[in-house]
């Protein structure tokens, strides 16, 4: 008989965009053309300035640094914090780690116990949920409209909370619909979030990525009342084009910086050195790419949205944030594809992928029945030639 393996992981699916990445990667090997819309990167370079940061610090950053990340990178984290999202925390509240997925890893094992409930916007992440599962917690999912713009309203939230709420998460802008909440709608859930007592996780890996004069505003700045048990989770994958380099970190409290600090010290240690100078170097250094990038990613989500809306039986909401497109595909169903007639999104990614080699990631894993993702973080060219052909092939599809 093999050994049994812990039953934990029985809870937890595999990462939905992860999957879709590989699918990608397999038809591309056979030769066939893909349009990578399914992964979440900036197809960007890392700036250069970051990158010779990184160069003068292989000569030095070869040994263990402080667990949670060195003081200097601590430090800039609040000075970006502070000249960015418009209010100062101190290095003590810093803990840096491999990602903001890794920062997320760690506070759901600090945070959560067995049968915590934990809230989470429905559409979602997809490591949210599987990361609350896998400490025995459970999400507790609010559906939000694309008429309301994605955004949780409070009457939402208050319906939610329960005896057992241990924390709830906000993501803005969000992966995978791009919605971002303004100030007023931040101000609205504020009261409700003061008597829930809950741990408050606001996610803005994306926050420097907003479009058409929205103003991104951190919970954190707002708030000042709810500072003793928020936690903001941000990172330098998706602002400055650094994904690979794996540096995300999280703001909290004190008391609790030091049971990540404790949680840290006996997994992964410290980030890896270089990368963490790279990431100081961004956080400190010039902003004009900054500014490029997010200029490329307006003109690249007007074409997303106005191609796929010209589709028949496509219907895309306008995005405030982030580099994602989140259409409803119903329309869709009830194409033929060989023996099998679509009838869900997993169905309709899997058409498209072997119909016109778009590699798009179905919204289930998210929490959105009927729509698709696609994210616009590449080249306007590319998500022209790719609707286009996604346009015709609906347009010739047998039903």
């Amino acid at each position: 008989m093999p050994t049994a393996l812990a039953q934990r992981l029985d809870a937890i699916a595999p990462s939905a965009t992860l999957a879709m990445t590989a699918k990608a990667a397999e038809l591309r090997a056979t030769g066939r053309k893909v349009f990578a819309f399914g992964v979440g990167e900036p197809d960007f370079a890392t700036p250069e300035h970051v990158r010779e940061a990184a160069a003068r610090a292989l000569a030095t950053s070869s040994h263990y640094t402080h667990v949670t990340g060195t003081q200097s990178l601590r430090q800039a984290v609040c000075t970006a914090t502070e000249r960015d999202r418009g209010w100062a925390p101190t290095p003590d509240q810093v803990s840096v780690g491999v990602g903001a997925k890794h920062v997320l890893f760690n506070l759901a094992l600090a945070l959560v116990d067995p049968g915590d409930e934990v809230i989470v916007p429905a559409p979602y992440w997809v490591s949210y949920p599987e990361q609350v599962r896998l400490f025995g917690g459970v999400p507790r999912f609010v559906e939000t409209s694309a008429e309301d713009g994605f955004v949780m309203s409070p009457e939402a939230l208050r319906a939610a909370l329960s005896p057992r709420t241990k924390a709830i998460v906000l993501c803005t802008p969000s992966n995978p619909s791009g919605a971002a909440y303004s100030r007023a709608e931040l101000e609205a859930l504020i009261p409700v979030l003061e008597e829930s007592g809950a741990w408050i996780i606001v996610d803005e890996i994306y926050g420097e990525l907003v479009y058409d004069g929205f103003e991104h505003v951190s919970l954190a700045r707002i708030a000042p009342s709810l500072r003793d048990r928020l936690i903001v989770v941000d990172g330098v994958s998706k602002t400055y084009a650094m994904t690979g380099w794996r540096i995300g970190w999280c703001i909290t409290p004190p008391h609790l910086a030091r049971q990540i600090l404790k949680v840290q010290g006996q997994s992964t240690t410290n980030p890896t050195a270089v990368a963490q100078a790279a990431a100081e170097a961004a956080l400190l250094g010039p902003r004009d790419t900054v500014r490029e990038m997010r200029a490329a990613f307006a003109a690249r989500r007007a074409r997303m949205v106005a191609g796929l809306n010209a589709i028949p039986g496509v219907r895309c909401p306008l995005p405030r944030g982030a580099f994602y497109a989140l259409p409803e595909v119903t329309g869709l169903y009830g194409i033929r594809h060989g023996e099998k007639v679509l009838s869900s999104a997993d169905d309709v990614t899997l058409w498209q992928l072997d119909t016109c080699g778009i590699a798009a990631v179905a919204g289930e894993p998210f929490g959105a029945p009927g729509r698709v993702r696609f994210s616009y973080a590449t080249s306007e060219s590319v998500i022209e030639e790719a609707l286009s052909l996604l346009a015709d092939a609906v347009r010739s599809a047998k039903r």
